[in-house]
């Protein structure tokens, strides 16, 4: 089993998890775990804290992320024990970065003598050096050719799935997998929206989140105006989220649903309200976005539009569950352009044009409808 290699920082293979698991550290009780982007980008980190919280069950866990970040770990349970915001910082947080305040943020960091400091944010062309600025003991992260290195190295190959990745990381770390995916439950307390389900509660409620950060990730609204309203017509209350950047396209599709049993809520929700109203969802619906991954990671049915180099990296493992439709364009529609070269130094033409536009109300609606049904037999069983 025993295995050295440079990556490894002289230290030996003990176990094998989604890659090798490596020697644990000695005397861990402070760990930071760096994670930038946006709510599916933490939900990929999840089985990565969850797998370094079982190796070091003494230790405390600080997660360095973004304000949507925040907000979710206060209406979840997690592995997670404390939050620190990210400062603005080039490829890890956008925003015009202050200097001044940089340098306060990693003295306050370097005073908590973390023990340990974890990557899981990119190849590490800039999240490497800003994780060895926390001046951790020990630090183990991906890393691209161009990127500094860290003690434990996992090479960064794009295509790899997001969680799988960040477990491969965890392995490094001495972590041993707990969970291949995100499990997540809401904080106690924390309950759905008025807007959940009419009066008696018994119209199954199918959730549709139409948007996604990459604009040529979105299946068109018009399909899925079309799949609302199919759904609506089979007795199911649809409820459409988003957030306020989405409202206009919320409101297009109820609009183009016409149908008393379609509603927005987009731009209408908090954290805690939307982490409520998905955990009682039946089903939800929407491409490859945060939202989805949250309602995955609440045990809730999906179904998913995705491209399919984003099913690569971000899709659902299982299908009994979560049902996946996939687009195979490789090539921008309207300049021909290859898509499939991604990251960070990929050539990106001007063009918004959705790239899943190809896949069918039908198939996606079938599966809505079939996972609808399973979920009203459990609830009457």
């Amino acid at each position: 089993m025993e295995l050295l290699t440079a990556g490894f920082g002289g230290a030996a293979q003990v176990a094998t998890g989604v890659g090798p698991v490596l020697e644990k550290f000695d005397g861990i009780s402070r760990i930071a775990v760096l994670r930038g982007g946006g709510l599916g980008d933490l939900i990929f980190a999840v089985p990565a804290m969850a797998a370094l919280k079982a190796a070091y069950p003494e230790a405390a866990l600080t997660l360095l992320g973004t304000p949507v970040h925040e907000a979710l770990l206060a209406a979840v349970e997690s592995p997670v024990d404390d939050f620190c915001l990210l400062p603005f910082a080039e490829g890890v947080r956008p925003g015009v970065e202050d200097h001044s305040e940089l340098e306060g943020f990693f003295d306050r960091q370097r005073a908590r003598r973390f023990d340990l400091a974890v990557q899981l944010h990119g190849g590490g062309r800039y999240s490497n050096p800003f994780l060895l600025r926390l001046g951790a003991r020990h630090t183990v992260g991906t890393q691209t050719a161009d990127a500094a290195g860290l003690e434990r190295t996992v090479p960064y190959i794009y295509y790899q799935h997001e969680p799988l990745r960040a477990l491969e990381v965890a392995g490094f770390a001495g972590a041993v997998p707990v969970d291949l995916e995100a499990r997540l439950v809401p904080a106690a307390g924390v309950r759905g929206t008025r807007h959940a389900t009419n009066d008696d509660g018994a119209q199954p409620l199918v959730v549709i989140h139409p948007g996604a950060t990459d604009p040529r990730r979105r299946w068109p609204v018009e399909r899925f105006a079309q799949l609302a309203g199919a759904c609506a017509a089979d007795g199911c209350r649809v409820l459409v989220i988003g957030d306020d950047s989405e409202r206009e396209l919320g409101e297009q599709i109820a609009a183009t649903a016409a149908s008393t049993s379609v509603e927005s809520l987009a731009g209408k929700l908090s954290m805690a309200e939307l982490v409520g109203l998905l955990a009682g969802a039946s089903v939800v619906v929407g491409n490859d976005s945060g939202p989805r991954h949250l309602a995955q990671a609440f045990g809730v049915p999906t179904v998913g539009v995705f491209w399919v180099g984003n099913v690569i990296n971000a899709g659902a493992l299982g299908r009994s569950m979560h049902r996946v439709h996939l687009s195979w364009f490789t090539a921008c529609p309207t300049c021909g352009i290859d898509i499939t070269q991604v990251g960070w130094t990929a050539p990106r033409c001007a063009h918004d044009d959705s790239i899943v536009a190809g896949v069918e109300v039908r198939g996606v609606y079938e599966d809505v409808r079939n996972l609808v049904a399973t979920a009203v037999r459990k609830s009457l069983a």
